[in-house]
């Protein structure tokens, strides 16, 4: 069963053009089976993996997504995650340091720890700091399970984008989300002794050069990575790249994450062009406040001849700078309603991007773009930090 397909009310036209982007949607299903329903969990059980997923979908208000994975978790477990949810429910993203902790609900010291780093991820992974890593880290989480967390926590906001999308082109009328109030905490959480913390130097604001990458939470050294891990980096060199490391330590996850990827911003046949794409990954890496993942993708935008100077507006300006097209425009209000949380994208975005002459196979790239940046910049701003080479100080 494909579970984005399963999941969604969008009609069969929709899916089957869905389906030509073959290795996004097969790899998207092999990244559920890698985080919800591995061989092996580990120390990572399975009802911990459905709580996380069904605590997402409640805080996020999608009503269908939450009852499939709750019901996952009633096989496993008779948890309520009610209290959670309504606590939860909140709007993002936003980078204000406003937290919402889990600890004072009757989940125990793993479980809460757990949620309280998915409602960070979700809703505002830019306030992420080493003490987030020492947080899991003091509650039982060990390194292998923290990045196992965090990309499961990522994808499902891939996934319930991507589910939310279809439905919205597919015709389906969505509701508005619920107004919620953030109840705020200040946790004070401290990195462990198992956290790293690299020294960088954090670049000033977006800027348009490359950036290096440093994990807080120690990545596999070169000499010790196994086979599966090597075989899940796709490309060899990558093997030189701290933030691959660190993702190999659950090389299902990473081997499945990549070929969508790969899929989604390279497969252009007979929809959106690769300029557009790297747009749409820059405005909401732009949003979500990733200032690595905008410097790489600005840069390709530009490459694929996309227009310099309304990138370097929107690097500069912020998300909503205009960019100087009605078709970049529209583009750009499609990645930051898909990248709002609870998502906002709706019929009034459908008919802007067909207004600019996009097709439906068009806007499932529209839609799968902004989606997978909403998993990538979650990785990169919650388990690191991004470092401005010395050529650039």
């Amino acid at each position: 069963m494909d579970i984005i397909n399963h999941l969604s009310t969008a009609p069969q036209d929709i899916l089957d053009l869905r389906a030509r982007r073959a290795d996004a949607q097969e790899n998207a299903q092999a990244s559920f089976s890698a985080l919800l329903e591995p061989e092996n969990p580990g120390t990572f059980t399975y009802t911990e993996r459905y709580a996380v997923a069904a605590f997402i979908a409640g805080i996020t208000q999608d009503t269908r997504a939450y009852e499939f994975y709750a019901e996952l978790l009633s096989d496993d477990s008779s948890l309520n995650l009610q209290p959670a949810i309504t606590r939860g429910r909140i709007a993002g993203p936003y980078h204000d340091g406003k937290f919402v902790t889990f600890s004072v609900l009757d989940y125990g010291e793993r479980l809460a720890a757990a949620f309280d780093f998915a409602h960070l991820l979700i809703f505002h992974p830019k306030d992420a700091t080493p003490g987030a890593i020492g947080h899991l880290q003091e509650a039982g989480w060990s390194d292998d399970d923290i990045v196992s967390l965090a990309q499961l926590i990522s994808f499902l906001a891939f996934q319930l984008r991507v589910i939310h999308g279809l439905n919205v082109l597919g015709g389906a009328e969505i509701a508005t989300p619920e107004a919620c109030e953030a109840k705020e905490s200040n946790p004070n959480w401290q990195p462990g002794p198992r956290t790293e913390l690299p020294d960088v130097v954090a670049p000033q604001g977006f800027v348009a050069h490359p950036l290096g990458w440093r994990p807080w939470v120690p990545a596999v050294p070169k000499d010790e990575m196994t086979e599966a891990q090597k075989d899940s980096l796709i490309k060899p060199e990558r093997i030189d790249m701290p933030y691959f490391r660190l993702l190999a330590r659950d090389p299902a996850a990473l081997l499945a994450r990549t070929r969508t990827d790969l899929d989604i911003f390279y497969n252009t046949d007979g929809g959106l062009g690769r300029a557009e794409r790297e747009l749409s990954a820059t405005v909401t890496s732009r949003y979500n406040g990733c200032e690595y993942c905008a410097s790489v993708h600005q840069a390709r935008a530009k490459e694929e001849g996309g227009d310099a100077e309304a990138i370097d507006k929107l690097l500069a300006d912020g998300p909503t700078a205009d960019l100087g097209t009605t078709s970049w425009n529209a583009l750009r209000d499609a990645a930051l309603d898909l990248t709002a949380t609870p998502v906002r994208f709706d019929k009034t975005n459908v008919e802007e991007l067909r207004n600019v002459g996009l097709n439906e196979l068009a806007i499932i790239d529209v839609i799968n773009s902004a989606s997978f940046f909403n998993w990538a910049n979650r990785l990169m701003l919650t388990l690191g930090a991004p470092d401005v080479p010395r050529r650039f100080r």
